[in-house]
């Protein structure tokens, strides 16, 4: 079969590997154009783009789908399966229709459920137990298409953000590859999805990373680990922003905000009353700093117990 291969990041890059070396005919790979990065800005490739060009197979960087330029270099390809993996563009319908196999997306949730642009950040926020990857036939819709195959796992009290990423990048690489060879020899699955049970993933913002302590402990454990590593939770201390990057629900009182209990001995931890219960903080950013443990920045002595945090 051959295939058109379309993504971005490290995530995507995974799923091109798995399809490269499942032997399928990869015709083209397209992914964003260079950004400049880093303080002298220098412009850098994507991660498809650089797993591409080791492997030697040909990269196109269009601007914009938008504009009916690409129409010509598709036409030359005559790809007959599109594969679009966290790409970061919109595809017009004259893409999406173009081959003959259709125009396939790995979404990670379980559709129809957290459809959008965070649904992994999304699905720990709202304290799910389990999430997963769905497989899809693109339409004009935002991941409205028809569903092919999908696979739940669990989203345990120690996952976040980083860890169900990359669980859903080796999941979701492997059911892509199995998706193309069952649409190959026609075994795949065509189930339209339920769009009273749909829900929406919106990009994670500034403000869904403020911590406000009149929440339960348990609410902002889950707000924490849906945005850890990146772009991070915090509050502020003393007029200064710290990211709490680590914390555990315990049993606390004081009030919203309050740091009720301190210790130094070893990674040490701090604890932070909540409007229900307390957060025991074992990671911190500081402003302007590092990760640090608790410990290190207890012996700083940059929080001692009576501290408020503030959003």
């Amino acid at each position: 079969m051959r295939i058109l291969f379309m993504g971005t990041p490290d995530f995507a890059m995974i799923s091109l590997k798995a399809i490269y070396e499942s032997n399928e005919e990869i015709v083209g790979v397209v992914t964003t154009p260079d950004k400049a990065k880093g303080r002298g800005m220098v412009l850098t490739p994507s991660p498809v783009k650089k797993y591409a060009t080791e492997m030697g197979l040909p990269v196109y960087q269009p601007q914009t789908l938008k504009d009916g330029a690409f129409l010509d270099t598709l036409k030359e390809l005559d790809p007959e399966l599109i594969v679009v993996v966290a790409y970061g563009k919109i595809l017009p319908t004259e893409v999406i229709d173009f081959p003959r196999y259709g125009c396939i997306n790995a979404h990670v949730s379980l559709l129809p459920k957290y459809r959008g642009a965070a649904p992994m950040q999304r699905a720990i926020m709202e304290g799910e137990k389990e999430t997963g990857v769905t497989i899809m036939y693109m339409d004009e819709g935002l991941d409205t298409g028809d569903i092919i195959t999908s696979v739940a796992f669990p989203i345990t009290e120690a996952d976040d953000f980083e860890a169900i990423h990359d669980r859903s990048a080796e999941i979701g690489s492997k059911l892509l590859s199995d998706t193309v060879t069952a649409l190959f020899d026609g075994t795949a699955k065509r189930i339209k999805q339920d769009d009273a049970l749909a829900t929406y993933a919106k990009k994670v913002e500034k403000e869904d990373c403020k911590l406000d302590f009149t929440l339960s402990a348990s609410k902002l454990d889950f707000q924490i680990r849906g945005v850890t590593p990146i772009p991070g939770a915090f509050a502020y201390l003393n007029g200064k922003m710290l990211k709490i990057n680590r914390a555990t629900p315990v049993k606390g009182v004081g009030k919203c905000g309050e740091v009720i209990e301190v210790s130094d001995k070893g990674e040490g931890y701090f604890t932070v009353a909540c409007g229900e219960g307390a957060l025991k903080v074992s990671v911190v950013i500081p402003e302007g700093k590092g990760k640090m443990s608790a410990g290190d920045f207890i012996r700083g002595r940059k929080i001692q117990i009576g501290d408020i945090l503030t959003k």
